[in-house]
């Protein structure tokens, strides 16, 4: 049984996550992550389906916060509302706005607006969609400068279609032609903006009749094939003279195929009033891409793993470009030591992870299928072996001293330390918890079918075979530094049989 949310609880966790609406700076972001997905066929909300390990709405957040540094951000919800509030988080300036019943762009961004106090403010509203994962903080920063340097009232970014018309379901850009229906030759306001029509729309169109669009005074006609045939398309991000913005999107009609308010309608509301509107197109057409099946978000994490591949390929060494992950802080530790102009003589093997958290260091080697997530700080000169799990939670924190080696196969959890020169050989599992961690000292070895739990060993022994339970090992002065075959007692013995 699925259970939703009333809609008090939806607006009490909106009231918890959000804060206050800083009305001192200049940018307002818009991210329209009230839609579900149907076509995704996931309960999982579109929004939180992971680029590279991130939920896109989260992606798209980061874009906007990294590029517009002095900004808000209203993430509208709708489907799934619990779980986009909770994946974005409580972050400052940052607010969220219901959509109870998705009636389309235009009345999304209407939401939203509800936010601000139209009197008190004014600067420059973006809009973006919230299953843009690829979008990055380079694009968000140029289309902000276009915007400002282009002076214009109203901003597009589009993209240029590349395969068959028939597979292009996004809304076309309508640009002024050469000459009008009259013949007479557009001068200046040729290949300006006039309005964006959704395919569905298009579809609707008689193939007898021409379609006209009004501009500066003149008619324009356009067959439906010629519309189909655009390449130009609407990616869904706009930006917006926030006073003209909310003096004309509640004049936006639902006079269309699905009777949905579009924010594309704005365009021709706006050059109606004498407005300037423009377009733009990014300089990778990937950072645009928003999907709505599994194969196209399949197609934008291959997308986003060989961009990160090519950053990195003459930095570090990958063993197999189609198996790795690294995460975004941790690509950037790498960049920042590469800028050093030391080698760092790191090699990830196939199938490597490297999570969030983890601090990297020079001359490491990951064998294939190895592991690492959480607050991991690595010393130099380590190696870790085939399939070697390292992981804690956010609050705890594992230490690899330099010069350590880390076998086949070895489990690391929770709240760690091991000294420089240990061996971690075949076999061995270690956990530490908040109120047990595991302290290794220098030049440790543990071997054979070990198991270390809260426990502290000092410098220089040889553990094999064994089972430490909060324990502590110490030479009291002798010179044998050997544990071999430490079993504790066994709880429940009683209980055990032979079988007849």
């Amino acid at each position: 049984m699925v259970i939703t949310q009333t809609n008090e609880e939806i607006v009490s966790l909106i009231s918890e996550y959000s804060t206050q609406f800083d009305y001192t700076k200049t940018d307002t972001a818009i991210i329209l992550a009230a839609g579900h997905g149907k076509r995704i066929k996931s309960q999982t909300s579109k929004m939180l389906h992971k680029i590279w390990e991130k939920p896109t709405v989260e992606r798209v957040y980061n874009a906007c916060t990294s590029a517009l540094t002095s900004s808000n951000i209203i993430t509208v919800v709708g489907i799934k509302a619990e779980d986009v509030i909770k994946a974005v988080g409580k972050k400052d300036n940052n607010l969220f706005a219901y959509q109870e019943v998705q009636n389309g762009t235009g009345h999304a961004v209407q939401v939203a607006l509800q936010s601000i106090d139209k009197e008190n403010y004014d600067g420059i509203v973006y809009v973006f969609p919230g299953d843009m994962g690829l979008i990055n903080n380079a694009t968000v920063k140029l289309f902000r400068e276009s915007f400002l340097n282009s002076k214009c009232d109203m901003m597009v970014l589009t993209g240029l279609f590349e395969g068959n018309k028939e597979d292009n379901y996004y809304g076309r850009i309508i640009r002024v032609k050469e000459f009008d229906s009259d013949g007479k030759h557009s001068l200046d306001d040729f290949g300006k903006v006039i309005e964006i029509i959704e395919y569905k729309d298009i579809l609707a169109l008689s193939t007898d009749t021409p379609y006209k669009a009004e501009f500066g005074g003149k008619t324009y006609l356009y067959s439906k094939e010629e519309l189909l045939t655009i390449p130009e398309f609407n990616s869904g991000v706009f930006a917006f003279d926030f006073k003209k913005l909310v003096k004309l999107i509640y004049n936006i009609k639902s006079e269309n195929v699905q009777n949905e308010v579009y924010l594309t309608d704005l365009i021709s509301l706006f050059n109606q009033e004498g407005y300037v509107v423009q377009a733009i197109s990014p300089l990778e057409q990937f950072v645009i891409m928003g999907f709505n099946n599994k194969s196209v978000l399949k197609e934008m994490e291959d997308i986003a793993r060989t961009n990160v591949y090519e950053k990195l390929k003459d930095i570090i060494t990958i063993d197999d470009p189609d198996d790795f992950y690294i995460d975004d802080e941790v690509i950037e530790q790498i960049l920042e030591l590469d800028n050093k102009g030391i080698p760092l003589d790191i090699q990830l093997g196939k199938g490597s992870y490297l999570g969030k958290g983890v601090k990297i260091n020079y001359n490491l080697h990951l064998h294939k299928n190895v592991s690492l997530n959480g607050n991991i700080i690595l010393g130099r000169n380590i190696e870790l072996k085939a399939n070697v799990d390292i992981s804690c939670y956010e609050w705890q924190k594992i230490i690899i001293g330099s010069n350590v080696m880390i076998f086949w196969n070895n489990i690391l959890r929770g709240n760690v330390i091991i000294g420089e020169d240990s061996r971690i050989e075949s076999g061995v599992k270690i956990t530490g918890t908040d109120e047990s961690p595991v302290v290794i000292g220098n030049g440790v070895t543990l071997k054979g079918e070990s198991y270390i739990f809260g426990s502290k060993i000092e410098d220089g022994f040889l553990i094999e075979n064994s089972i430490l339970i909060k324990k502590e090992i110490k030479s009291e002065n002798s010179e044998v530094k050997l544990i071999s075959y430490y079993i504790p007692e066994t709880v429940g013995k009683e209980l055990v049989k032979d079988l007849k």
